[in-house]
């Protein structure tokens, strides 16, 4: 399950543009909270400790336990909505938090991992993943970092489907059971060498045929 983890903010007073510029310069990012029968208000917080614990996570939807000085329920617990960065210096523009309840299902985008060594790349095909990450809906408590799948069982030609996928009691999925998540796919080296097999033993079978046939011939002229 995906822990929760504590994080240090404030109660935003300032906004605009110009403002927003000002404490990012400072390394303050802006933020917002929302949700959960409550009015939306404006929040900051530290640009390098959310930086440093959201790569740690394997999504960027993680649950937190914000403490928000200067704001009437200090602690929240609240899961990071969306992540805005700089596309050039991948610096933090904008985080959005939405407050969650313990008892109420929330949705989130985790990763889709594929474990293990199937045995089908031993035999020289190749495993091919389609889709990286899921939607799930969960309560907060039942939420995974990441969907785990071992695949080492698959052999050339099978595949795994979202009906197939390790979801935890508690966890569920709105897309299609049948929607593809990886498949073992037969490489053409693979093939080709199948074909140069199969090939080389019907040489040899029609090799040991004729000399058959030229024994019963000799035998028959003697």
């Amino acid at each position: 399950m995906s822990k929760q983890v504590t994080l240090q903010a404030e109660k935003r007073e300032v906004q605009g543009t110009s403002a927003s510029k000002r404490l990012r310069r400072e390394g303050i990012v802006p933020g917002v909270i929302y949700g959960s029968s409550q009015r939306e208000y404006m929040i900051q917080l530290n640009s390098k400790s959310f930086f440093d614990l959201a790569r740690k996570q394997a999504s960027h939807n993680f649950l937190v336990n914000l403490e928000i000085e200067g704001a009437v329920e200090k602690t929240k617990l609240a899961i990071v909505q969306d992540i805005q960065r700089d596309p050039l210096s991948g610096s933090l523009i904008h985080v959005d938090f939405r407050a969650v309840n313990e008892n109420e299902s929330i949705n989130a985008t985790v990763p889709i991992e594929l474990h293990g060594e199937p045995i089908g790349v031993k035999s020289g095909g190749l495993l091919e993943q389609t889709i990286h990450e899921i939607e799930i809906f969960c309560r907060p408590g039942d939420l995974p970092e990441a969907i785990i799948n071992d695949v080492e069982g698959l052999e050339i030609g099978d595949t795994l489907k979202v009906s197939d996928l390790n979801l935890l009691d508690g966890v569920s999925t709105k897309m299609g059971g049948d929607v593809l998540v990886a498949v073992l796919a037969q490489t053409r080296a693979a093939a080709s060498q199948g074909g140069e097999g199969a090939a080389e033993g019907e040489g040899a079978a029609e090799g040991e045929a004729a000399e058959g046939e030229a024994s019963a011939e000799g035998s028959s002229e003697s």
